[in-house]
């Protein structure tokens, strides 16, 4: 096996991107690399870095980075590949004493067994009705006196045997730890496909936990409810995407759910499926879906499939004239029928927390979710949001104080921003996270995506970046079910 430790001499440190694209610098020589793909770019990497360890005749240290983070691995003069170890900075003074430390550990032993044996007799003789309590003192006495004893080992397997014996209970063959799975990202994963196994970043076994977070399923159904009571807080783009996370990982029948009192623009933002059913009409069917005869499938002729995100969207009353309120008995039946059909139901909502129906939702709810943009008149309402809930007492103030609270940045004339505008934006992003982060049980910061502003919002369209940003939120969010 290759040493896991080399010289930190020549400096060599080595970047491979998403884009095809990487470049090896050797002692300030940089050799930029251009591919058709990322394997492509590691292999030329790889080559210079092995020409570089057969020309000095001995492994060579290379600091790695890539979009997961920065790593150390050790190259071969061969071109085997390893994961370095941390190379301790002790000096040649401090390596030559450790032996001399280490010495002085034979003293006990010598200590110990200087004394007679006769001291050790009477707490044997003060337990002999107990053998098996008696058993490991025994074992211990002829491990640390053996030359006194003479011909005791002779009697010691009558008495250490029953100590021995254990029930088939308390055995299993069973691997209780699951094997790792080695990388699959960045130098590391590139590295595993070419052979060389190795652990995952830090980066990515965050990601990958989240991931196992988010695919749990859990008995009986979840409601979440996504609140602001100022409008342009993000809370619809927030719906579309922890419904989207949550069943493409878990599998599990989601719905988001449209509860504005009147029009909402969930459905705006969303495929529509072959027909034209809101919310009414699943009230008006609600019986006929609560029947014991109805099959799941009939749920499909009212909610609007997302065929690539793989949830169903309940739309808000769309009528012309606008002349229907939901009331709080309208949410109660909805929701009866919902948690019939689907385990996880993600609630868009309205602008004021004094309508019937937001207040029923909040009843009805299990996890709350705060979206806002960097906009300090946003996050104030999101502030007297959870503070109204607060003063409520009951289940809405624990709903407040267990809540999550997504902090996007802001969107406006983004793509016009300047370089200074767009560090005030993240600042101004930084800040009201910092602001709710000891008043809630977690805050979440999302970047701005362009994806997310306008039209139908679709999880793959995201930046990686993104994505990864939401699937976080999503995580953080499961954790309260």
């Amino acid at each position: 096996m290759m040493e896991t430790q080399a010289l930190d001499f020549p400096k060599i440190n080595a970047v491979l991107r998403t884009n095809g694209t990487g470049e090896v610098t050797i002692n300030g020589t940089s050799h930029a690399i251009e591919a058709a793909d990322e394997a492509a770019v590691l292999s030329d990497a790889l080559r210079l870095i092995t020409e570089t360890a057969a020309q000095l005749g001995r492994p060579v240290r290379v600091s790695t980075t890539d979009p997961d983070g920065q790593g150390l691995i050790i190259v071969s003069p061969e071109g085997v590949v390893s994961e370095a170890t941390p190379i301790k900075p002790t000096s040649r003074r401090e390596q030559d004493t450790l032996p001399v430390k280490a010495a002085p550990s034979p003293e006990p032993a010598k200590v110990t067994t200087a004394p007679a044996p006769a001291p050790a007799a009477p707490p044997a003789e003060e337990t002999p009705a107990h053998p098996a309590d008696a058993a490991p003192v025994t074992f211990g006495a002829a491990i640390t006196d053996a030359p006194a004893q003479g011909p005791a080992p002779a009697s010691t397997p009558a008495v250490a045997e029953p100590a021995t014996q254990r029930s088939l209970k308390d055995t299993s063959f069973l691997i209780s730890t699951p094997m790792l799975q080695p990388a699959t990202r960045g130098w590391r994963g590139a590295l595993s496909r070419l052979g060389f196994r190795m652990d995952p970043s830090a980066e990515e076994l965050a990601e990958r936990e989240d991931i196992r977070t988010v695919s749990q399923h859990w008995p009986g159904p979840r409601t979440v409810a996504v609140v602001n009571r100022k409008g342009g807080a993000n809370k619809t783009p927030t719906v579309v995407m922890l419904s989207a996370i949550l069943a493409r990982y878990s599998g599990a029948a989601t719905v988001a759910w449209d509860n504005n009192e009147s029009q909402g623009t969930l459905g705006w933002r969303t495929e529509q499926g072959g027909h034209n059913n809101s919310v009414l009409d699943l009230i008006d069917s609600s019986q006929a879906l609560l029947s014991p005869s109805a099959q799941a499938a009939e749920i499909a002729q009212f909610v609007h499939h997302q065929t690539s995100d793989k949830f169903d969207v309940l739309r808000s009353d769309e009528n012309d004239e606008g002349d229907h309120e939901v009331t709080a008995e309208e949410v109660d039946i909805a929701h009866q029928v919902l948690t019939r059909y689907y385990r996880l139901i993600v609630m868009d909502s309205g602008n004021t927390a004094r309508a019937a129906n937001w207040r029923r939702m909040i009843h009805h709810t299990n996890q709350l979710v705060v979206p806002v943009t960097a906009i300090e008149d946003r996050a104030e309402a999101a502030r007297l949001t959870l503070q109204t809930l607060e003063s409520r007492g009951g289940h809405d103030a624990e709903l407040a104080r267990n809540a999550v609270v997504i902090v996007s940045e802001s969107t406006d004339a983004k793509r016009s921003m300047s370089g200074d505008a767009l560090k005030r934006a993240k600042d101004e992003a930084q800040r009201i996270a910092d602001g709710f982060t000891p008043h809630v049980r977690a805050v979440v910061r999302i970047p701005y995506d362009p994806a997310l502003v306008n039209g139908p919002i679709r999880y793959d369209a995201l930046q990686p970046a993104t994505q990864r940003a939401w699937l976080s939120a999503a995580a953080a969010v499961a954790r309260g079910f």
